[in-house]
């Protein structure tokens, strides 16, 4: 089996995440995983919280703690809510390790042997009160275009113009308030992207007709512009310094990667460290070192992620000249709306992942998100359709069907599964069309089609109501005891595979469906077509019991809760 490496965007570190976040990266990465696990493939899946850069200082500045501790406290926070969600990183750690400052500066060091790196001069904001330059997030004022007075100096939050700091009417210092600025000039490191522009459009063509539209459609639009050198330092306490052995002006005035020069090298990182917690059985570089012949390496992220990923990176990994493992596929979405506005960390507009599970179990939201997961195009969430969803496809397609099938055998036949006749037609048009649903399902989840592949688990689950309809073994067992009996020991081998192959979208309701199941031995990881065409994965007389109710109805009630606390439409 091939040897799959899935990595997510790094969430930032500057606060929970909303559920755009979740469903725009690390949710499918999981699934897929999940999946992939399941049909007996290596898979590492590694993710990471984005520390370095002005945000992560700002807020420790607010909390009025180091930035360090900040960061320290959101990865435990974060990383808490990630459990909660059941996502199943092999390893999710952080960017300021000591393991990414060894990468980031070793990649430095080659792309300046190279000729890639440069120092030039530049005019930079200076805060005398601060005794500092000023990156353009530490620069705050009034946007020009707008008037909103909050607006930072690379961008106005409010209208979305991408600005200047120079921009700014009456721009003051984000550290000290102090509006005695002034313009100076310093010294940064630049990527020299712009002779590396052949080279990356060769790369990124090699992928045409591989990448989804959405991922290839960006990557060539930022090529046909150009790219333009990129300065990759700032001046800024927290980050992965300059070297000093090979800068020792730069490293002398602290100055530090930028956040988007180190953040995509973590993935390979937080790779070494998860193999430093066990260096005898984990080889970190055979994942990432000449491993394109042996590793195929997925991405997921969100459309503003894409360019990093699929042009300034490479860059970077082409200009280093050593034969470090690129992408093979990406993965891209668009936005996750709410009420067709968008969700925001800053203004706290949405749904928060520590707040959805507040609310419900993960399972609601993980299935929820992935089947109206924003592919083809932008998706908004509503609590009307949410509430909709969980009703219909969680509650009444899935979990009444487990519970009326494990109650009513229990009542009638007592609680081993009951054996009954043999299977006849109904069974055997059943088991041909569970195997045909069964490949479409994994056909949809090999190309990383989620929607698609939800609408197949949907459409396994729907099977099986209509055979028990078609079977009304409430009816039939007025007249037909044994034949009520093999309906119901074939429904719950129904259960049983729905267990199996539900697991990457609704893993906690996989587990307590297979749960329900006395099977000591039962260690079944994928559903063959033959087993699905037969369902007797579950023998007669197999003690059984039944589970709780895996998903509740949500009622107007809930609906307009819900609603009254986050508000029922866009601000």
């Amino acid at each position: 089996m091939a040897r799959h490496l899935i990595t997510s965007a790094l969430p930032y570190i500057n606060g929970i995440k909303h559920l755009g976040n979740m469903v725009g990266s690390m949710l499918p990465a999981d699934v897929y995983s999940r999946y992939l696990r399941q049909r007996g493939h290596d898979v590492l899946y590694i993710c990471a919280t984005d520390e370095h850069g002005t945000p992560a200082e700002l807020a420790a500045k607010e909390q009025g703690i180091p930035v360090a501790d900040f960061c320290a406290q959101a990865h435990d926070a974060q990383k808490a809510v990630y459990d909660g969600f059941a996502l199943a990183f092999d390893y999710f750690g952080r960017s300021s390790s000591p393991q990414n400052v060894e990468i980031t500066q070793h990649f430095a060091r080659k792309l300046h042997e190279n000729g890639f790196i440069e120092e030039r001069a530049i005019r930079q904001v200076y805060s005398p009160a601060d005794g500092r330059f000023l990156p353009d997030r530490y620069v705050e004022g009034t946007c020009p275009h707008c008037g909103y007075d909050k607006a930072r100096g690379d961008q106005c939050e409010n209208c979305t113009r991408v600005l200047d700091p120079t921009d700014l009417i009456n721009p003051r210092s984000a550290i000290s308030g102090s509006t005695d600025l002034e313009v100076r000039e310093t010294k940064h490191l630049f990527l020299l992207q712009s002779k590396l522009q052949n080279e990356v459009k060769e790369w990124v063509s090699r992928h045409d007709g591989v990448w989804p539209h959405l991922a290839s459609s960006i990557a060539h639009k930022w090529l046909t512009e150009g790219l333009h050198d990129r300065a990759i330092t700032r001046d800024l306490d927290w980050g992965v310094p300059v070297p000093a052995d090979t800068w020792p002006e730069l490293a002398a005035e602290g100055k530090v990667f930028y956040v988007w020069f180190d953040a995509p090298i973590e993935y390979i990182g937080a790779t070494k460290e998860w193999s430093d917690q066990d260096p005898e059985n984990r080889d970190w570089k055979s994942w990432w070192y000449e491993a394109d012949d042996t590793v195929r390496y997925t991405e997921f992220m969100a459309k503003d992620n894409v360019p990093f990923h699929t042009v300034m990176f490479p860059a970077t990994e082409l200009g280093i000249r050593e034969p470090w493992k690129k992408v093979d596929f990406v993965k891209a979405f668009n936005w996750l709306t709410y009420y067709g506005g968008k969700f925001s960390t800053s203004q706290k507009r949405g749904v928060f992942t520590d707040q959805a599970l507040e609310i419900l179990p993960a399972d609601y939201w993980r299935y929820f998100l992935i089947a109206n997961a924003p592919e083809s195009d932008d998706s908004s969430f509503t609590w009307e359709h949410f509430t909709a969803t969980v009703n219909k496809d969680l509650a009444d397609t899935l979990g009444n069907f487990v519970n009326r099938v494990l109650s009513f055998s229990k009542k009638r036949f007592g609680e081993e599964v009951p054996a009954g006749g043999e299977p006849g037609e109904a069974e055997a048009k059943l088991g041909e069309q569970i195997a045909e649903l069964l490949a479409e399902y994994e056909s949809q989840m090999e190309a990383l089609q989620f929607r698609k592949a939800a609408a197949a688990l949907r459409a396994l689950w729907s099977a099986g109501n209509s055979y028990l309809e078609e079977k009304a073994p409430w009816l039939e067992i007025k007249t037909d005891k044994d034949g009520a009996a093999l309906t119901l020991r074939t429904a719950m081998n129904l259960i049983h595979l729905y267990a199996v192959v539900s697991e990457p979208f609704i893993p906690a309701s996989s587990a307590a469906m297979r749960q329900a199941f006395a099977l000591p031995e039962d260690t079944a990881t994928w559903v063959t077509a033959d087993e699905a065409r037969s369902l007797t994965a579950v023998p007669v007389g197999t003690p059984f019991t039944v589970p709780p109710v895996l998903f509740a109805k949500l009622t107007d009630e809930d609906l307009e809760t819900y609603k009254e606390r986050f508000g029922g439409e866009a601000a």
